[in-house]
């Protein structure tokens, strides 16, 4: 089986991302991560991107009287309210079913998972209010899932922490520059987005990116025949007035660059 075919690549890393890639599955591509930069790529991109639409959803609070409601389900006998005209039978039928769930039946070890499961079965519903609240968020996520024949970037800082995707299309002149942390440009300073290709100088991509956000850079030649030989991607800090036709500081962050198709 070819995993590194986009669409496959792509639906494998969404679900390593959300958490539903489970058992042997998940084991082989936590392997193919190891030895492939596209796909540990396509991992990160589906996590910041799951990151983000966290990031921007609002957290929804559960109505307050839905506690009371759960606390009678769950412990009839501790609130003193059983359902109506089921009096008596409450604390057999509420016995089994925590019983069913804890084996061995011990009253203590039923009380400490059933407020467990409370807290679990409150968390749910908080989930439910949200995706109610938000109900594009998941079309949001769908709607991402194709990723078109692509070059795509993803810088760290020395600390291994995700900072820059930078991608451009297949046969495009355009390369969009996201970042994922702020800069931190000291007066008169910029930063230089570069390629560094296997053989020869780097060559700059964008000569002064933004402290945060998004930006778009024209490019001298398409990204096929600018990225053939392109592995890596790096970012300086320079002065401002110097021309810029070669790295002149230290990378502050670097990243592999990859061909996504």
């Amino acid at each position: 089986m070819n995993y590194l075919r986009p669409e496959r690549l792509d639906a494998l890393a969404r679900a390593y991302a959300l958490g539903t890639l489970a058992g042997g599955a998940r084991r082989r591509f936590e392997t193919l991560m190891r030895d492939s930069a596209a796909v540990r790529l396509s991992a990160q991109i589906w996590q910041q991107r799951l990151s983000s639409l966290e990031a921007v959803t609002p957290p929804v609070a559960p109505p307050l009287g839905n506690w009371p409601g759960i606390q009678r389900r769950l412990f009839p006998d501790e609130v003193g309210q059983t359902a109506p005209g089921r009096a008596g039978a409450s604390r057999g039928e509420g016995s089994r079913w925590w019983h069913r769930l804890v084996p061995g039946g011990a009253r203590g070890a039923v009380a400490v998972s059933g407020w467990a499961v409370a807290g679990a079965l409150a968390g749910a519903l908080g989930c439910v209010a949200v995706l109610r609240s938000s109900p594009t968020w998941m079309e949001n996520v769908q709607a991402d899932q194709a990723t078109p024949a692509s070059y795509v970037g993803l810088l760290h800082d020395a600390k291994g922490q995700p900072t820059l995707v930078a991608s451009s299309r297949r046969h495009g002149t355009l390369m969009t520059v996201r970042l994922l942390q702020p800069l931190d440009l000291p007066a008169g300073q910029v930063a230089r987005l570069w390629a560094l290709p296997d053989h020869g100088a780097p060559i700059l991509l964008a000569a002064a990116l933004p402290a945060k956000g998004t930006t778009q850079a024209t490019l001298a030649d398409t990204s096929e025949r600018l990225f053939k030989s392109v592995r890596r991607l790096a970012v300086t800090i320079e002065p401002a007035a110097t021309t810029p036709t070669a790295p002149l500081t230290p990378f502050v962050w670097e990243g592999d660059c990859v061909k996504v198709w």
